[in-house]
């Protein structure tokens, strides 16, 4: 070989047989990937050597300056609360249960119900102005539904005569009115109760008791009126409660029997608002004076339908205050329907005893629906009424006792208001 050759392949430039040294590392240094193949490599020992890559480390992040301590406060800042008050255009209509010899009856004393501004018991925008009453039930003529056992207790003793049962629970138990259920007069039992013959029940009734009350009837549209007609000719000038007339019966004919006859009437729905709306209106339209008209949506009991209860009255009440007509009335709420839950008189052990279970579980029913706006509550056991009207008396209330300032509010769990 000559030695041109031999310097130029010493030197990694091709002489033609193949790629010098050179070469193949200029190559490799602009390739961006390398592929081999059919490549043979001669040699006594081959090194790969890759050389890692350093990465700069980024400059550190200032760290922030630590918030100022809060200094604790020595006692508790006190506010001034404002309510929110808001302007209603419309008004609950007053009903007046009862009347004196001055007015044209025969009874001891009047109630009223009804006369809201505001929404129930708003007292820092309008003083309640008449507090919830609550009418417990008397069942007459001759007839007792099945009664829990835990109310049969409390009338043991005048369970044979109305008159007395009447007297005990306004006397005795606090109620501020009774019910005389005429469920006697059902048409589909044996001996149905004609209803002149009721009458002449409720007639004695208003000789034997001056105080104001209601007359509830068996549920019947075609019967209920036939002894309502007959009701009104004893009872003309009283301003007794009929209770209660419903979408299917004869509107007109009842609305003129309470207009002509100075009484006051429960117009019945089905926990329907758009009913409640219709009979109220068709009533009104027919003639019933407003002052004469009490609106009951019907009550589910607590756990079988109270929500729906409470958000019906809610809306009614508040449409009335907004100004429509059919909806200004007074609300009444059964809330003896709260004993149709079984947990209200189960004999459970693992419930608690049933003598408070029961009256309890009417006691929230009738509590929540006067919460919606109930004017009129009806019940049935003597310590939920007891319960309820002490609940009306403290949130019906024109001012507290102490000032609010003397009042170890902060101490909620253990105060005593």
């Amino acid at each position: 070989m000559s030695e041109e050759k031999k310097k130029k392949e010493s030197e990694g430039v091709s002489t033609g047989r193949g790629i010098g040294i050179a070469e193949i590392l200029s190559l490799l240094d602009k390739a961006k990937e390398l592929s081999l193949e059919d490549v043979e490599i001669a040699a006594e020992e081959l090194t790969f050597e890759i050389l890692p890559v350093v990465l700069q480390a980024a400059a550190p992040q200032p760290t922030p300056a630590a918030p100022p301590a809060v200094e604790k406060p020595l006692e508790l800042e006190r506010l001034t609360y404002e309510p929110p008050l808001e302007t209603y255009p419309g008004e609950i209509a007053e009903v007046q249960i009862g009347a004196t010899s001055k007015e044209g009856g025969t009874r001891s004393r009047v109630i009223k119900i009804g006369g809201e501004k505001a929404p129930p018991f708003y007292r820092f925008q309008q003083p309640t102005p008449w507090q919830p009453v609550v009418a417990l039930d008397v069942f007459g003529v001759d007839i007792l539904p099945p009664l829990p056992k835990t109310i049969k207790e409390w009338y043991k003793d005048v369970l044979d005569d109305r008159a007395a049962w009447a007297e005990k629970c306004m006397k005795e138990y606090g109620a501020d009115l009774v019910t005389f259920h005429l469920i006697s007069t059902d048409p589909s039992l044996p001996n149905s109760t004609p209803a002149p013959e009721a009458a002449k029940f409720i007639d004695e009734m208003l000789d034997k008791i001056s105080d104001p009350f209601l007359v509830g009837s068996a549920g019947d549209p075609v019967k209920d009126l036939e002894v309502f007609k007959e009701v009104a000719k004893v009872a003309k000038g009283e301003k007794l409660v009929l209770a209660s007339v419903t979408i299917d019966m004869d509107l007109e004919t009842s609305a003129k029997l309470v207009a002509e006859n100075n009484l006051d009437v429960i117009a019945l729905a089905f926990l329907d608002i758009n009913q409640v709306k219709e009979l109220n209106s068709k009533l009104l339209d027919y003639g019933v004076p407003k002052t004469s008209l009490i609106t009951d949506p019907s009550t589910g009991g607590l756990g079988y339908g109270i929500e729906y209860t409470f958000s019906m009255m809610e809306r009614m009440r508040l449409a009335g205050l907004k100004g429509d007509p059919s909806m200004q009335i007074p609300i009444s709420c059964a809330a003896t329907n709260a004993w149709a839950a079984r947990e209200a008189w189960a004999k459970v052990p693992e419930w608690g005893p049933r003598e408070y279970r029961g009256p309890i579980w009417e006691a929230v029913t009738g509590t929540l629906g006067m919460l919606a706006g109930a004017d009129l509550l009806m019940m049935m056991h003597p310590l939920a009424a007891k319960i309820v009207k002490k609940a009306a008396e403290i949130l019906s209330k024109h001012g507290l006792k102490e000032d609010w300032r003397e009042i170890p509010y902060e101490n909620w769990v253990a105060m005593k208001i």
